[in-house]
């Protein structure tokens, strides 16, 4: 069995592309490699399956979080059967006006997706918070209960297309004549027109709300990490299930604390004298607080101590990651002429080499280089 090509390689778009520059990819590539533009060409029709199933993952939001993580793979049964071409009927109709979608637009629509950005603060990341959004969206009118029509009259059947969502109209192209099966432009595909239209949605069947929504962020989140909000995303029409809500994590930066994973990274700056004979300090730790640390003599520079279990929380199971402490030996720039003399004093005793480098490491390497 070949090997699937990365969907967005496949689309000509970047990882982080956008939902309208993944669509437009789509819109060209497809109009390229479409059957009635390439007829006979095996390898065209191939190509157009492989552009079609790309588009259709990497369009839902979900979907395309599941390729991001897992790539072809996904767990729990994958991306769906993508044999032939009736899987991407909707999809090509809903671009260039080809198949049949009435039958589908007289009954229930889904809701859209909704994505909303949060930033929240380093330490919310880590052990979790609770948070109020205001989300605009299109819930369904309570005055017409969905239906378009002012209380007390009902839609009646589209007289353009007789109900059945569709205007048939033969066409001429290069490729020769076609019907083209095409939604009615009058009722919208939706067979009926609502000939009262309700005083508040103005026939639209929804209406615009802001609604606060609670979003609990469990412990361990990073960023990039997204949260579903299954059925706090727009209203569907006609009985369709509401589209989910999608809050994606952003998280600040924190002036001490770096993240690896689950581990929590810090510098700690000591001076010469603490590196050379060893210290007792405390140092801090999250949330808010301090750790007695102890720092053994002859520590050096760039040297790392792990303490465990005061990182992060795991995000789905228990325990923490380590704190990891890297030591930054700083050299005093500025002398007063007493600690200028007591160093002088101090070089006196010191060797001109490391102990242990004479005959081995870098002096060893150096003095063997010249002789």
């Amino acid at each position: 069995m070949p090997t699937k090509r990365d969907y967005y390689d496949v689309l000509g778009v970047s990882r982080d592309a956008s939902e309208e520059e993944i669509k437009k990819s789509f819109r060209r590539l497809a109009k390229q490699y479409h059957p009635d533009a390439n007829q006979g060409n095996a390898e065209s029709e191939e190509k157009f399956k492989e552009i079609g199933e790309a588009y259709q993952v990497l369009s839902d939001p979900e979907k395309r979080q599941l390729y991001d993580r897992y790539g072809h793979n996904p767990p729990q049964g994958g991306f769906g059967d993508f044999s032939g071409f009736g899987g991407f009927a909707d999809i090509f109709e809903e671009f260039f006006g080809m198949g049949s979608r009435g039958a589908n637009r007289r009954g229930p629509q889904p809701g859209s997706h909704l994505k909303y950005n949060l930033q929240i603060a380093f330490e919310e990341a880590v052990f979790g918070a609770e948070k109020e959004l205001d989300i605009p969206r299109l819930e369904t009118c309570p005055t017409c209960k969905g239906s378009g029509a002012e209380p007390g009259t009902n839609p009646v059947r589209c007289p353009q297309c007789q109900g059945t969502g569709e205007v048939r109209r033969v066409q001429q192209s290069i490729f020769g004549s076609f019907v083209n099966v095409g939604t009615c432009p009058r009722c919208e595909g939706q067979g009926e027109v609502v000939l009262a239209p309700c005083s508040t949605c103005k026939g639209n069947k929804r209406v615009q709300n802001t609604r606060k929504i609670q979003v609990s962020i469990p412990a361990g989140v990073d960023e990039g990490t997204q949260i579903r909000l299954a059925g706090e995303g727009e209203a569907g029409t006609r009985g369709g299930p509401p589209g989910n809500l999608y809050v994606v994590i952003s998280v600040k930066k924190h002036p001490l604390f770096h993240r690896e994973g689950t581990d929590l990274l810090l510098d700690l700056p000591i001076n010469i004298a603490q590196a050379a004979l060893g210290d007792n300090l405390q140092v801090p730790i999250l949330p808010e607080g301090d750790i007695a640390f102890s720092i053994p003599p002859g520590t050096q520079h760039g040297k790392t101590f792990r303490i465990k279990e005061q990182g992060v929380p795991h995000l789905r199971r228990n325990g923490r990651g380590d704190l990891l402490v890297t030591i930054q030996v700083v050299v005093p720039t500025k002398l007063t002429d007493k600690q200028r003399d007591l160093l002088r004093e101090f070089a006196k005793t010191l060797e001109k080499e490391p102990t242990g480098a004479r005959d081995k490491g870098v002096f060893g390497k150096v003095k063997d280089a010249f002789k």
